[in-house]
């Protein structure tokens, strides 16, 4: 089986001389980075493996240093390319009641007293907190916002999200 691969970062510019790159990434997710040892970014249909030698941050971004790029001129052959990791790696280094998209969509829905209220058909980003888009069966959705008061249980394993279906949230 391939192994799949999922984004956690782009090279926006070089720093410095020696090789070191800038990359952005999602606020708050610095520990995802820190967990790697490697990144991978994609050249066509394969991916190439990056080995990390060190990772600093400094205002909102990365500065890493890969073991395989070692000049500026190195660095413009990677500049704006997006850097991967083993989608398992990631999942084995969510924190608690952390989810990755892919592993919520398609997911049942019910209340808190086990009834059915449809399935997750998209996550729309927002500031505040996630929306879940839940598709009931007669086809309309309705928004739930991502936070533990309105969605207490994620049961990824039995395909079932539990949502305190509060007076005016479905309807």
């Amino acid at each position: 089986m391939q192994e799949k691969y999922i984004s956690i970062g782009k090279i926006t510019n070089f720093h410095g001389i020696n090789g070191e790159v800038k990359v952005g990434y999602t606020k708050g997710k610095e520990h995802q980075l820190l967990c790697e040892k490697c990144f991978f970014v994609k050249n066509e249909n394969s991916y190439q493996k990056l080995n990390l030698s060190k990772i600093r941050f400094h205002k909102n971004i990365a500065l890493i240093k890969f073991e395989e790029i070692n000049s500026i001129n190195d660095t413009m052959l990677y500049k704006g390319k997006t850097l991967f990791v083993p989608i398992e790696n990631l999942r084995k280094n969510l924190e608690e009641d952390e989810f990755l998209v892919d592993d919520l969509v398609g997911k049942n829905v019910y209340n808190l007293n086990d009834v059915f209220l449809g399935k997750i058909s998209c996550i729309n980003k927002q500031s505040a907190s996630d929306l879940l888009c839940i598709k009931k069966v007669d086809g309309k959705e309705f928004f739930v916002p991502f936070v533990k008061e309105l969605v207490p249980t994620v049961d990824l394993k039995n395909n079932k999200i539990y949502i305190n279906a509060i007076e005016g949230l479905i309807d």
